[in-house]
């Protein structure tokens, strides 16, 4: 019990917030201008992450029979924002990074007050704010408000302010800090599943399809809105990868540690099991093309 208590009030926290510092060494100004710049394209990309994915994730948790916890744990992943790696898979996949970027950084700072609001009213509807026996079922949106503005904005706030000030030494620090961010998120989602271990084959089971659903709906939707607002593909292939991949390590840190519920936290790990595979069936066909049609890159 000690050694769980450590890893949910002192690992996590510490974890997310060296990831959040790290993707804020890769951030400028400029980023969060590119919404001036590109209006209709970062409009349809937050409508889809904002509004769309935790619409979408309700709809399935209502319809589909799951255990309360993991329903509230799948609206916890799809109340966050879009993860770290979507701009380096947008950028492998030729995508626009840039667009990617803003998404990623504003969606991070908007969860601050979404995240809370949401997760709060599915505790209320899932669950009618009791407790399951395996944790408190319970969310103080200043609490929350408070714990991820700690984790998730002033780390990138600081990071920001490194790249501004030393952009040589923030470029230093920038692949050793990714590395380390990959490793931390790798260990959190495999302490995520471990914890869980007696249950998970169960909560696969229960938790696994509707994760799935989830993010193959989303990544169509998103696509789907894409073009039907004439976005070129660059455009497309960052909104889709941006409604695809979550952050799980976000998704965890609200469960097991502000809400204090482990069950909870499995959702988000799936997912963010889940989500490599499916982005990577995405990202097939640009890769190939890259390697059959080395010309057109030019």
């Amino acid at each position: 019990m000690q050694s769980a208590n450590i890893v949910t009030q002192l690992f996590l926290p510490l974890a997310l917030a060296f990831i959040m510092f790290t993707l804020g060494l890769t951030l400028t100004l400029a980023d969060f201008r590119r919404v001036a710049v590109q209006p209709k394209d970062f409009l349809v990309g937050a409508l889809c992450q904002i509004v769309l994915l935790p619409t979408v994730g309700l709809i399935l948790v209502t319809i589909w029979p799951l255990d309360p916890a993991l329903a509230v744990g799948v609206m916890i992943i799809a109340s966050c924002p879009g993860g770290a790696t979507s701009s380096l898979l947008t950028y492998l996949a030729k995508g626009d990074t840039a667009l990617a970027v803003s998404l990623t950084a504003i969606s991070s700072l908007l969860t601050i007050v979404t995240l809370p609001l949401i997760i709060g009213a599915s505790i209320v509807y899932l669950m009618g704010g009791q407790t399951d026996g395996m944790g408190a079922a319970d969310l103080s949106v200043g609490r929350a408000v408070g714990g991820i503005f700690a984790v998730i904005t002033v780390p990138l706030a600081i990071g920001m302010a490194i790249r501004a000030r030393r952009p040589a030494f923030a470029a230093r620090l920038e692949r050793p800090g990714s590395n380390i961010s990959s490793a931390l998120f790798v260990l959190i989602v495999a302490w995520a599943v471990y914890s869980e271990r007696a249950n998970i084959v169960d909560y696969f089971v229960q938790a696994g399809p509707v994760a799935l659903a989830l993010n193959v709906a989303m990544m169509g939707v998103a696509f789907a809105l894409a073009k039907a607002a004439r976005m070129g593909v660059a455009q497309r292939t960052a909104i889709v990868l941006e409604c695809g991949l979550q952050n799980g390590t976000l998704a965890i840190f609200v469960a097991a540690t502000l809400i204090g519920n482990t069950t909870m936290m499995v959702p988000g790990g799936i997912y963010s099991l889940l989500m490599f595979v499916t982005a990577a069936l995405f990202l097939l066909p640009a890769v190939r093309g890259q390697n059959t049609l080395p010309s057109a890159q030019g």
